[in-house]
């Protein structure tokens, strides 16, 4: 007995050492903002939104030279307001050399679905304005609005991300596993290369075998961004494959930005959503401008949306418009 006790005694001590001798540093971080939006198709109402959110982070470094970062984010809005508060996160080990991996309780992104709209553009995606306009939004008759085609995410999902582990070749990779709404579980794999001065090149495959009678989805994706002096293009394409043809989906999207100072960008974008259920292309466009002053960024973005959920009545034509102004601290 009084072995076990001497034994029990000094581990907890040498327990009480390692947590002296690592303990990590603890930070936190916010952003607010205001927005006004709203759109020629929505049921009017109060165009006033506000976002806000906090996100603490902890790091410490283990003798092997790793690192783990944990991240929590605490948001108002992260379940509808049902009282949980807590939003995105997650842990990350940095290997030291050997690439990050990070398990995402919450908030995570698969490998493909984190690449399924990279053209450049001074504020919100081609679609992006009139997809989340407040309570004014308001399809008409075409229901639904066609986004990008991305792939499957989920709670306690893993990522990895190589960093610097190649020169100039990025490889990040993604698990998700089945359940809540996965039938089976996905893996996506993205690579990036930057060797060239300016040029960015990219390509993505992935899986959504998501339950509700699609089937398996085949996604992939490619993408060419170059940036010369103060202009920035991009070009996009994406393929969805399945089993059923009407779930075959096609995403073309294209953009430039032009920064006429090192406060002030300006850019539009524009895109075509392919539904493989509908026999008319639904397209978007946004021409959208920021202004950064120090902390606080303006952002203002004029949206168009033809063919609404593949419509072709001249009512599912819809305009819209988001001004917006952001705190960072």
């Amino acid at each position: 007995m009084n072995i076990k006790k001497i034994g029990l005694t000094a581990l907890a001590g040498s327990l009480v050492a390692v947590s002296s001798a690592n303990a990590g540093a603890l930070s936190a971080s916010g952003a607010a903002s205001i927005t006004f939006a709203g759109n020629d198709a929505g049921t009017g109402g109060n165009g006033l939104s506000m976002s806000d959110t906090v996100t603490f982070s902890g790091s410490g470094e283990m003798d092997n030279g790793m690192t783990i970062t944990a991240s929590f984010e605490l948001d108002n809005n992260a379940v509808g307001g049902s009282g949980e508060y807590m939003d995105s996160r997650s842990i990350a080990i940095d290997t030291n050399g050997m690439g990050t991996i990070t398990f995402a309780g919450h908030g995570g992104s698969g490998a493909m679905g984190a690449v399924d709209d990279v053209m450049p553009t001074a504020y919100g995606e081609s679609f992006d304005i009139l997809g989340t306009t407040n309570d004014q939004t308001g399809a008409t008759t075409g229901t639904s609005i066609f986004n990008a085609i991305g792939s499957a995410s989920s709670n306690n999902m893993i990522t990895y991300s190589s960093g610097d582990l190649v020169d100039g070749l990025a490889i990040n990779a993604s698990y998700t596993p089945s359940g809540t709404g996965e039938v089976e579980s996905s893996v996506d794999l993205a690579v990036a290369y930057t060797g060239v001065d300016g040029l960015t090149l990219g390509y993505a495959v992935g899986e959504n075998n998501a339950a509700g009678g699609t089937g398996n989805l085949d996604i992939t994706t490619f993408y060419v961004k170059y940036a010369y002096g103060p202009v920035t293009v991009g070009y996009q394409e994406t393929e969805q494959d399945a089993t059923n043809a009407t779930n075959d989906d096609e995403f073309e999207a294209m953009g430039i930005t032009y920064q006429v100072s090192d406060d002030l960008t300006i850019g539009y974008t524009e895109s075509s959503y392919n539904d493989g259920n509908v026999a008319t292309d639904q397209e978007n466009s946004n021409l959208s401008a920021s202004y950064t002053m120090g902390s606080m960024t303006f952002n203002v973005a004029m949206a168009e949306e033809k063919n609404r959920g593949g419509s072709t009545l001249a009512v599912d034509d819809v305009k819209g418009y988001a001004v917006n102004l952001a705190f960072a601290f």
